[in-house]
């Protein structure tokens, strides 16, 4: 088998699970690093052992010439790197959002329809293993006519005026935040888990500090700033919001999100209520599904390959009583992109994978949600453009 040769782009948290889990995949090899900040990109080269590093990922696609490139990059580049790709042939894993305005993300779906390569956004949470479950149990018909989906998406990282980082900017995080960042996650995981695409959204947002401190030291995501040397910098995105939701068979659904819950660091969960059962994951508990019955109360299935139906049984990777989590499910979308990959399958639609159209799809709805919370009237996506499931 020969090898798939992959660059990645940012040496950040992400870039450095990027790198992990590509290493997990058969047949693929991390070739290259590049990384702006050249003492950054040394620190981590070195301990996760890649010899070939850059500060220019355009001087590192022309020497290195990869099949395929992950673009772990803050949001605000997003959309040039996309682009570059796509335009050099060189297929492209990105990380959520596809950019930051919808037009840009329009112009790479386009692009990516037409290119030749295949391009994919990083939604991981729809390959967990329990997430594959609860969609094999909705579609299969076991839990009936959906009544209700509801859930969260609730962190602490941002509770301080003291919290910053550059995903409060415009140019690098884009106008929206909280349902950017992580009611974006919670939109692709209870669109897939259903099947069900959302067609009409009705927000709240708020922003609880106005202004912020701005330490003069750069600081990384969920990192604490400890100084007193800041910037008082004023907040036009949001830190939490309230969101409900209507699917395309008119079931309807709410969500909560926050970044400024004490407490709460990566709390996401969704539950699918029918008339038969109610099925409920939590993020922090990634290995358990609960359901419920009216009969039973609440019963507590562990992913394992032997207790998981159809394709969802793939996604438990380790036996039962081995807990299968994020990481797992990163690597799992990031091995069906190169299972496409290696069978030449380049359609952006049909993949289980998050493509550019899902991305775009995903934007669209947190645009909504931005005139929604401005209006404060129920926004509907133009059914005709379903171009995401």
């Amino acid at each position: 088998m020969k090898k798939l040769r992959v660059a990645i782009i940012a040496c950040g948290m992400m870039g450095q699970q990027h790198i992990e889990a590509v290493r997990r995949i058969p047949g693929t090899e991390v070739v290259a690093l590049a990384d702006p900040n050249p003492a950054a990109l040394a620190g981590v080269a070195e301990k996760l052992g890649i010899e070939q590093t850059f500060t220019d990922y355009r001087q590192m696609i022309e020497t290195v010439q990869p099949d395929a490139v992950h673009n772990c990059t803050p949001n605000g580049m997003h959309y040039e790197i996309n682009k570059y790709c796509i335009e050099h042939g060189v297929h492209v894993y990105c990380e959520k959002p596809l950019a930051v305005t919808l037009e840009q993300a329009e112009e790479l779906t386009a692009l990516a329809r037409t290119s030749g390569v295949l391009c994919a956004v990083n939604f991981n949470y729809r390959h967990n293993a329990v997430v594959q479950e609860m969609r094999q149990r909705v579609l299969s018909g076991e839990v009936g006519r959906l009544f209700l989906v509801t859930g969260q998406y609730v962190q602490d990282w941002m509770m301080y005026d003291t919290d910053y980082n550059w995903r409060l900017t415009d140019d690098q995080g884009g106008r929206s935040r909280a349902v950017a960042d992580i009611g974006s996650h919670w939109f692709d995981t209870a669109q897939w888990a259903t099947g069900r695409r959302i067609t009409a959204v009705r927000a709240e947002l708020l922003t609880v500090h106005q202004n912020r401190k701005k330490p003069a030291v750069e600081v990384q995501t969920f990192a604490a700033a400890n100084t007193d040397d800041y910037e008082l910098i004023p907040i036009t995105s949001e830190d939490a919001g309230f969101i409900l939701v209507r699917f395309e068979d008119g079931t309807l659904g709410q969500v909560v999100l926050s970044q400024v819950s004490g407490g709460h660091k990566n709390d996401l969960r969704l539950e699918i209520a029918g008339e038969r059962c109610a099925l409920e994951w939590q993020q922090e508990s990634p290995d358990q599904l609960r359901v419920g019955t009216r009969e039973a109360g609440t019963q507590i299935l562990r992913a394992a390959p032997d207790t998981l139906h159809g394709s969802a049984a793939a996604y438990a990777t380790l036996p039962g009583g081995h807990p299968v989590a994020w990481s797992d499910a990163l690597r799992n979308s990031v091995g069906a992109f190169y299972h496409a990959l290696r069978g030449g399958s380049f359609s952006q639609e049909g993949q289980p994978f998050a493509t550019f159209a899902d991305g775009l799809c995903i934007m669209r709805l947190v645009e909504a949600c931005l005139a929604s919370s401005e209006s404060g009237q129920w926004v509907e996506l133009n059914s005709s453009k379903r171009e995401c499931l």
